[in-house]
């Protein structure tokens, strides 16, 4: 068997030795870009030789000039016409256009902002306001800037994945005070079902902790969080996991409730050190403290919400202090479906019926 090679690297030499030449012989003046985009653990860099058994190949996404859907429909019976039926010993997907059906994002040829709009459920030629931010998945942010250019002739793939790379600052801060808001409501709650008898519970309000934790890593370090099936893979890679994930672990497999609270308030009392180093706020105490008079302790993460909250300034996002703190859509929900882009209007009208004008 040959040495696997990821899907990026496959891509980026089928661009290079097959897509490029094939369009250049044709349309040599011709302004493109050509990009490894959307959907699919390659993108990612997660792709295993697991991952070759289904939509899994050679690809490129080839966007073309806005407002000239005549030659999107020449190029892509061009590249049916030219393209080979296999490539290193893999199929080649047949390119589809922006009206054609199949999922734009594996082979897609057309104008960029159809692209961008079928992956993340709105426009964003005039930008994106506070509300269009909350209601992306951050899993569909990750797919618009992480896999590759090949090639911008267009001028607008680049700037325009800049633009994305992550969210502007008060919708940050935001984001950072609804996760620490999740953690001060449901921390004692751990101990408390723990207490009572029901370890099962406890362990079960101890995971979501736990993911909790560690959605709060990524956006302290200022990353778009994956869906669920890369949810760890990518904490590995961030600067916090070296600490964190053994104290994770150990309250994910404790069997009594004393335990699972040591490990999550070791790992409370770090996330507190690291917001204190990012000087967001002023330092706030990172050391946890009892829980009224019971014998529970808590990092009480409402103090961190609270001040993060002080520290906007954006009035459309300030206009959302005024409701409960629910942060982005991925704070609130994990709905595979609710996540739809089709659904991203509706989505995005919960913050409107809030009472807000964004």
């Amino acid at each position: 068997m040959q040495p696997f090679v990821t899907g990026l690297e496959l891509s980026g030499r089928f661009y290079g030795e097959v897509v490029a030449p094939l369009v250049r012989a044709h349309w040599p003046t011709l302004p493109y870009s050509a990009a490894l985009l959307g959907a699919g653990s390659e993108v990612l860099g997660y792709d295993t030789p697991m991952s070759t058994d289904h939509d899994w190949g050679p690809r490129v996404l080839l966007f073309l000039p806005e407002g000239d859907p005549g030659l999107t429909a020449r190029v892509v019976a061009l590249l049916r016409e030219g393209l080979p039926e296999v490539y290193a010993g893999w199929k080649v997907p047949l390119p589809v256009g922006p009206g054609e059906a199949g999922a734009p994002s594996r082979t897609y040829v057309g104008p960029l902002s159809t692209f961008v709009e079928r992956l993340l459920g709105v426009g964003v030629e005039r930008g994106l306001a506070a509300a269009d931010w909350l209601s992306i998945p951050s899993q569909a942010l990750r797919e618009m800037t992480a896999g590759a250019v090949f090639h911008d002739g267009l001028g607008t793939l680049l700037p325009l994945r800049e633009r994305l790379s992550y969210y502007p600052r008060d919708v940050w801060l935001y984001m950072l005070a609804a996760g620490w808001q999740r953690l001060g409501q449901e921390e004692h709650l751990m101990p408390r079902a723990g207490h009572a008898g029901d370890e099962l519970g406890s362990a079960l309000i101890g995971a979501r902790l736990v993911r909790d934790v560690v959605s709060l890593c990524f956006l302290m370090e200022r990353r778009y969080a994956p869906y669920a099936k890369w949810f760890g893979s990518a904490f590995r890679g961030l600067a916090c996991a070296a600490t964190l994930e053994p104290l994770l672990a150990a309250a994910l497999r404790a069997e009594r409730w004393p335990e699972r609270e040591e490990a999550l308030i070791s790992a409370y009392e770090h996330l507190a050190r690291r917001h204190n180093a990012l000087g967001l706020t002023e330092p706030l105490p990172p050391e946890a403290r009892p829980f009224f008079d019971r014998p529970f302790r808590v990092i009480e993460g409402e103090r961190f919400a609270r001040a993060l909250c002080a520290k906007i300034v954006d009035p459309a996002v300030r206009a959302l202090l005024e409701a409960p703190l629910i942060g982005s859509i991925d704070q609130w929900s994990d709905s595979t479906d609710l996540k739809a882009p089709a659904l991203r209007r509706n989505v995005r009208s919960l913050y409107e019926a809030a009472g807000h004008t964004l």
